[in-house]
């Protein structure tokens, strides 16, 4: 017996949310009828789809082999909608983007809001966090990261370059010791990232200015900001980030630059997707020219 659409749709937001409740939150329905539906279609399938663990629902070796064919029916039927609907006018419906706390909270917000003002009809979501997002299990529709992933059904595309450097509040700057060279910065407290929760090596600025303790640390871009602004100490800030925040001066900027780049990942079977794909493209423009635009001004 063939799956109904609506069963297949219940199963996979139990398989993202790895919970009835958290399915029934998504999909605006009783978590009870969640677990009716996720029965029936066991029993359709002659197979149990999930194991219950202490974390939630987890995919049984069954559930896994669904998943492939779940999620192309779920592109056929966007692409289904995207030509029923036509694609004339602007974008419309919700687009869900990941990325990195530092591109979410000084990047994305004016870029996304352009996009939005030209398309009424869009619904644009930003999920700022400090990980790795799984595209598989639809966390999210594309995801900016920090360096290309090398495995999976995705596709990727670089958006651009910037620029990072070691920055302290010039209040700071007047009060402590002068720095004239990156030996110099072992006298002062140094703003960073808590070193066991770097998600990614390029992340792993300081080492490479060769700091190895870091006074005050956080996971979030936006907190080491603030530390560094309200005189906390020396970090390594994004130039982009940098226009944000009054007070700030550039230190040994001719000793110690870094160059990162973003990139646009999306999950393959999504080209087919014209929505996503103008979207995509509208994204990709607009954060090259705001990080442009930002770090001219440093």
């Amino acid at each position: 017996m063939t799956p109904h659409w609506d069963d297949i749709r219940i199963f996979l937001a139990v398989a993202r949310s790895e919970s009835l409740s958290g399915a029934g939150r998504i999909l605006r329905i009783d978590p009870a009828t969640v677990g009716r539906r996720i029965a029936r279609l066991e029993e359709e399938l002659g197979a149990p789809l999930f194991a219950k663990s202490p974390t939630g629902y987890v995919l049984s070796e069954a559930g896994q082999r669904l998943m492939g064919p779940a999620l192309r029916a779920e592109t056929a039927m966007q692409e289904a909608a995207e030509e029923l609907a036509g694609q004339a006018g602007g974008i419309a419906g919700q687009i869900r983007i990941g990325a990195p706390d530092g591109c979410a909270n000084f990047l994305l917000p004016q870029v996304c809001a352009a996009i939005g003002a030209q398309n009424p009809d869009l619904e644009i979501q930003i999920v700022a966090l400090p990980r790795v997002f799984n595209l598989t299990r639809r966390e999210a529709d594309m995801v900016i990261a920090v360096s290309p992933p090398t495995a999976g059904r995705l596709t990727v595309q670089k958006i651009t370059d910037y620029r990072l450097h070691l920055a302290g509040a010039v209040r700071y700057l007047r009060a402590h010791a002068p720095i004239e060279s990156l030996a110099d910065l072992r006298g002062h407290r140094m703003v960073g990232y808590i070193p066991d929760m770097i998600f990614d090596k390029e992340l792993d600025y300081l080492s490479e200015a060769g700091i190895e303790r870091v006074s005050l640390a956080s996971n979030s871009v936006s907190v080491q900001l603030n530390w560094v602004r309200q005189g906390g100490g020396i970090g390594v800030l994004h130039d982009f980030s940098l226009p944000w925040a009054r007070g700030l001066q550039k230190v040994l900027p001719e000793h110690f630059s870094l160059t990162r780049s973003f990139y646009l990942v999306r999950h393959a079977d999504d080209r087919r997707l014209e929505r996503q794909n103008r979207f995509a493209t509208a994204l990709v423009e607009g954060l090259r020219q705001e990080v442009q635009s930002l770090e001219a001004r440093t």
